[in-house]
């Protein structure tokens, strides 16, 4: 029967399109809306627009009353490339919650980690920053340093040296936020670290971990390191405290941290997994 041919032959055709959709396709859609929207913010930049999405930075008091937090509550950050977002988080009461979203201005590179000094790719992964990390006179404005390489990198043997949250609207593997917007993320965290928080969290996501976004890039080689990066995302979704991080035999591990957690656990090699923890 012809038209059971046809039938045969679209549903190969058909086939062959979610293949292609799933293994190139995908990787270049993500390329190619990278590049629209690092040319859109860079010109809301280069003629003085504020990016959209900001939030009110002139009224920094307001906010945090309307959140019911002040400055000196310790703080946790996630980065998501392919959104462009930088959340910050600060503490109230038993956890944390989101006190603002900012845009991002630039990043470099494409989805994936940083490997080797050079590459221009941006971190994923899971950093600490103290008080030593802090910049105020960075030529990007103000700065500070994730600390790539962390444990894992360093287990990886990757390489890579100031790799910076930052002003401006320009970056070589750093995360470039605007002058105005790193100014309160400045002033927050520093905040923060003068209170009393030895180091914050930063969490840095290539996209928002999603069983959908990672079931489409599922094919591409870094796949199984964004799904241990998941766990991570994962575990502060549920608890809304930020998650104990350790590297074992070269993988994340992660685990609760207690209840009274202020988000200031380093990060670093320990193999005896804690209880809750996710391999």
């Amino acid at each position: 029967m012809v038209w059971k041919a046809w039938l045969v032959a679209a549903a190969l055709v058909a086939g062959i399109a979610a293949l292609l959709l799933t293994r190139d396709v995908m990787r270049d859609w993500d390329r190619l809306r990278i590049e629209a929207e690092r040319t859109r913010r860079l010109a809301y930049a280069m003629s003085g627009v504020t990016l959209p999405g900001t939030p009110d930075l002139d009224d920094l008091a307001g906010r945090l009353a309307a959140h019911g937090v002040a400055l000196g509550a310790p703080v946790f950050i996630r980065i998501f490339k392919r959104e462009f977002e930088l959340e910050l988080w600060m503490k109230r009461d038993d956890r944390f919650h989101r006190f603002a979203v900012y845009p991002i201005c630039r990043w470099s590179g494409e989805l994936g980690p940083k490997l080797a000094e050079g590459d221009g790719q941006a971190p994923e992964g899971f950093y600490t920053v103290d008080q030593k990390a802090l910049n105020p006179n960075s030529r990007w404005h103000r700065s500070f340093n994730l600390g790539f390489p962390n444990a894992f990198d360093r287990a990886h043997k990757r390489t890579g040296t100031f790799l910076m949250v930052h002003g401006g609207c320009s970056s070589v593997g750093c995360y470039a936020m605007t002058d105005p917007v790193v100014d309160e993320i400045w002033r927050v965290v520093t905040a923060a670290l003068n209170g009393g928080q030895p180091r914050f969290h930063v969490h840095v996501f290539p996209f928002r971990m999603t069983d959908e976004n990672l079931s489409l890039r599922s094919h591409m080689p870094w796949a199984p390191f964004w799904r241990d990066l998941k766990r991570g995302f994962d575990a502060f979704e549920e608890t809304q405290l930020p998650p104990t991080i350790s590297v074992c035999q070269g993988r994340y591990w992660v685990s609760s941290p207690p209840s009274t957690s202020n988000g200031s656990q380093e990060i670093g090699h320990h193999c005896t997994p804690a209880v809750g923890a996710r391999s």
